[in-house]
């Protein structure tokens, strides 16, 4: 095989061969192995013409697969006329290295992949520098077997033990190169976390921020849409869109909040990847409320389940308030599985983002949890605050006002939520609150029950998520 196949990553339109070797601790499903391979590989503009699963106690240390069955891929590659053969695991530049010569193709692991389409699907700069940061630290350890111009090369007469040709030298720039650009990129993705840092804390004290999140290609651009009316792409590919959208939620006349579509989760994410989108998951970790999107009509939709309460506690968000939509209603086979969904679930919500079903009772929820317990309140504001009556002739029920009692004062008699009582000293001019006492809590009753922790997500016969890694 010619070296420089290595100089390029990228499969689109290249006939694949997905393999994918099933240890004692796979994350696959098994029920289907090589499902969510099969769709990256499209989402990346490989054909699939083959699948080879192959069962193993431990790893090959030169080949992960072992001698015999690479040499039997590499049969199947000379028979299809395959260009790529892409694996379900992550391997060592050696593994890949001796991979190649035997199947005389190119090799992919399955992180190599995941870069291929985020590469190619990142738009905005804060995520083309994340995805370069990934990409450059993914690499800088293979620059040896990865790039042909990189190969040692003797150095010719009089030349001693250890002595270095321009080849090696070259391996040296290079990764100099590599370095300095790590340094640099690192830099200019902390000054956009800082940013990102104080934009988000910025806009939680004046807002109810809520986000979307889920395994990718759940239904959530598309929910962002129908609650929003944003017109955000929608594809049926994994990792549609890599970047977080914000947009205002109108959930009552006088009420309103911030809903973010982030990035889809998968199933052993790149670690570079995990640390270089800490910007961008930014909005899930600083959230007043996380919508879980679930795709019910989906096979595998309960270990996709597991799979994102691992990667939101691993982000650090398994204290907060969660709410667990079983989205795709309208696309479920069989009424029974709606049902076991509802069964073990009872506190998720049924919805389509298509259809509209359920998001109405979705915002009243929201709402309900947005606004908080509910207090009778007397309420004193000055009566030349025009700002601060109208706040509260606003956000509040008005009882009864009274002009006369407190000199120069309005004495306003409300029903308030406790979040607008927060609120209100942002927006009146010295209010005193004359006595105030709870009537009920929205989070029950019409509102339905509050949502969950993170940690809480899953029924406790799952057991303890374990900590995993954010997919997109």
């Amino acid at each position: 095989m010619s070296k420089d196949h290595r100089t390029e990553l990228s499969v689109h339109r290249e006939k694949a061969i997905l393999v994918g070797v099933l240890l004692p601790d796979s994350t696959a499903d098994p029920r289907d192995p090589l499902g969510e391979l099969a769709s990256l590989a499209a989402t990346a503009g490989a054909e699939v013409i083959e699948r080879v699963i192959q069962q193993r106690q431990s790893i090959d240390p030169g080949t992960y697969i072992g001698r015999g069955k690479a040499e039997e891929i590499g049969r199947m590659v000379k028979a299809h006329g395959a260009e790529v053969v892409i694996f379900d695991n992550d391997m060592s530049p050696n593994q890949l290295r001796d991979l190649e010569k035997i199947c005389d193709c190119k090799v992919l692991d399955r992180s190599e992949l995941i870069l291929d389409i985020f590469g190619t699907r990142a738009r905005t700069h804060e995520a083309q520098l994340q995805v370069a940061l990934a990409q450059l630290e993914y690499t800088y350890p293979r620059l040896r077997h990865m790039w042909a111009h990189l190969e040692r090369i003797g150095s010719g007469a009089g030349a001693g033990v250890g002595a270095r040709g321009p080849g090696e030298m070259q391996l040296e720039i290079d990764r100099r190169l590599v370095r300095d650009k790590v340094s640099d990129l690192k830099k200019r993705i902390a000054q956009v976390q800082d940013r990102k840092s104080r934009e988000v804390s910025t806009r939680k004290e004046q807002h109810f921020t809520v986000s979307l999140v889920g395994y990718t290609n759940a239904g959530k651009s598309t929910m962002f849409n129908t609650l929003t009316g944003a017109g955000t792409f929608v594809e049926d590919k994994l990792f549609a869109t890599l970047d977080t959208k914000t947009r205002q939620w109108r959930l009552a006349s006088a009420h309103s909040g911030l809903l973010s579509d982030t990035v889809g989760f998968v199933r052993d994410l790149p670690h570079h990847l995990v640390a270089s989108f800490k910007a961008t998951l930014e909005e899930a970790t600083h959230a007043d409320l996380l919508l879980v999107v679930l795709d019910v009509s989906h096979p595998h939709a309960m270990q996709q389940l597991i799979s994102v309460q691992k990667v939101l506690m691993d982000i650090g968000c398994g204290n907060q308030r969660a709410q667990l939509l079983l989205n795709k209603t309208d696309a479920v086979a069989s009424p029974d599985d709606l049902a076991f969904w509802k069964l073990k679930f009872p506190s998720a919500l049924p919805v389509s983002a298509k259809s509209g079903e359920g998001v109405a009772r979705l915002t009243e929820l929201v709402l309900g949890t947005m606004l908080g317990e509910l207090l009778h309140a007397r309420i004193s504001v000055p009566l030349s605050d025009s700002k601060g009556i109208t706040f509260l002739e606003k956000f509040a029920t008005v009882l009864a006002r009274d002009y006369e009692t407190v000199a120069n004062r309005a004495v306003l008699e409300v029903h308030i939520s406790s979040r607008i009582m927060q609120q209100m000293y942002n927006h009146a001019r010295h209010p005193e609150i004359l006595w105030q006492q709870p009537i009920h809590n929205n989070n029950g009753g019409s509102h339905g029950p509050a949502p969950l922790l993170v940690s809480q997500l899953l029924p406790a016969d799952f057991g303890e998520p374990r900590v995993a890694k954010p997919g997109m």
